[in-house]
């Protein structure tokens, strides 16, 4: 599921479906589930998104199409974005929605079970022994949960479950008594004794595996007009006897849904001693675009604690805990601190900009200071300007200048020229 318009996102959601947001230096959210599907030998996937972007089109038809099958096992990684039919003239009108006006398609496939996950979540996870539970107790729906201390438990969604796994009751981020009353014993989920005492509750992860004839049911049957599936069309599976079962998955899981957390676990993936999440396993690969990009190149520059893409250009600059995406280019005299840059999807010849009078060439010009700061792709930054929140303003709407300010964080927009001497 790729998420609405990504409100919470925006702006790096402007001109992109949510799924298609970079991360990472060389990546795109999507590549994180996808990857976990590849991973745990699962080769037919539908990405549904609320509107289209030509970006997550074309990123899935050149990073999976042709890896994802083979003669004998046709696999395939393919956008479905609303649309109107005859029956429903509407957007998706929730997770459930989006999958209730696809099902006419998925029931092609005459599978017996779909495994449902979200876009905009940063884990590696083998789905095969979430699967597994899901047979062998002989499960209607499987939810996939993770542990959680009180402190972070009343922003989520909450299970209560059985001595056998089932679970009994839900509650959507509760507070007080109501939070105390959701507490389990996670041993039965398999967390040793001292684990469980610090995580006695279960929050859903939004990742399900249905049985097929059980989400038609539910979807078309019984409750057509609900749109949701963690609140909706879950809970009420349990109130209609259906038999709902809970999986612990306990390994790094981070929901990336706001602009800060987005930039939090980025940077986080810089710091191997701290780093939750990393790209580099070699059983379980993330996978993505075969760019063909040169290496990066770094001409006396001084750099600690970063993650560089492919195909950099940075030159006599000081950077700091930064994320820099591909083909991005810095010129000299730069200090960068605390910064996701996500670089160009196109390298500029040097004469094409030179040839345009008050051009501003793709990348960080000479001198410029940028601190705590998100730099969307293709963005044209002038000389000498200091994207820093002098001011530490936390939140602002400065579109028309090409910036955002959300969570005392800079934003600044894709495609945005930023003129020399600016400072924000």
């Amino acid at each position: 599921l790729g998420g609405g318009a990504g409100p919470r996102l925006y702006p790096l959601t402007k001109t992109r479906a949510k799924p298609a947001v970079p991360l990472g230096a060389n990546y795109r959210l999507i590549d994180l589930p996808v990857s976990n599907c590849i991973n745990s030998d699962i080769n037919k996937m539908y990405c549904l998104t609320q509107f289209n972007s030509a970006s997550l089109n074309r990123h899935l038809s050149q990073a999976y199409n042709n890896n994802v099958g083979s003669y004998n096992r046709q696999g395939f990684v393919e956008v479905l974005a609303a649309q109107q039919s005859p029956k429903n003239k509407d957007w998706f009108q929730g997770t459930a929605d989006a999958v209730r006006q696809y099902i006419w398609l998925f029931n092609e496939s005459k599978c017996d079970e779909y495994i449902i996950l979200s876009g905009d979540h940063l884990y590696r996870m083998d789905y095969k022994p979430f699967i597994l539970k899901h047979r062998q107790t002989k499960a209607d729906i499987t939810v996939s949960a993770v542990p959680m201390d009180e402190e972070r438990a009343a922003a989520f969604g909450l299970m209560k479950i059985d001595d056998t796994g089932k679970i009994i009751d839900f509650a959507e981020k509760p507070k007080g008594d109501a939070l105390k009353a959701m507490a389990v014993d996670t041993t039965i989920l398999g967390l040793d004794a001292e684990r469980a005492k610090e995580m006695p509750y279960i929050a859903s992860m939004g990742i399900y595996v249905f049985n097929a004839r059980a989400m038609e049911k539910l979807l078309m049957e019984e409750f057509p007009g609900c749109h949701d599936f963690g609140g909706e069309i879950i809970p009420n599976a349990k109130d209609l006897g259906m038999h709902v079962q809970a999986f612990l998955y306990d390994g790094y899981w981070e929901d990336i849904g706001t602009i800060k957390a987005f930039f939090d676990a980025n940077l986080a993936c810089n710091d191997p001693e701290k780093a939750k999440f990393s790209f580099y396993q070699t059983g379980a690969p993330i996978y993505t675009q075969s760019r063909f990009l040169p290496p990066s190149k770094l001409l006396d520059a001084e750099v600690s604690k970063c993650t560089i893409g492919d195909g950099c250009f940075i030159k006599k600059s000081k950077l700091a805990n930064a994320m820099i995406g591909l083909r991005t280019n810095i010129q000299e005299d730069c200090v960068i601190e605390d910064a996701m840059i996500m670089g160009a999807d196109y390298y500029e010849e040097t004469h094409e900009c030179e040839d345009l009078p008050g051009c501003t060439p793709i990348g960080i010009g000479a001198g410029t200071t940028i601190k705590r700061a998100i730099i969307d792709k293709n963005a044209r930054i002038g000389m000498d300007c200091k994207i820093i929140n002098k001011d530490n303003v936390q939140e602002a709407n400065h579109e028309d200048k090409g910036y955002i300010i959300k969570d005392g964080i800079v934003v600044i927009c894709k495609d945005a020229i930023i003129p020399n001497g600016t400072v924000i």
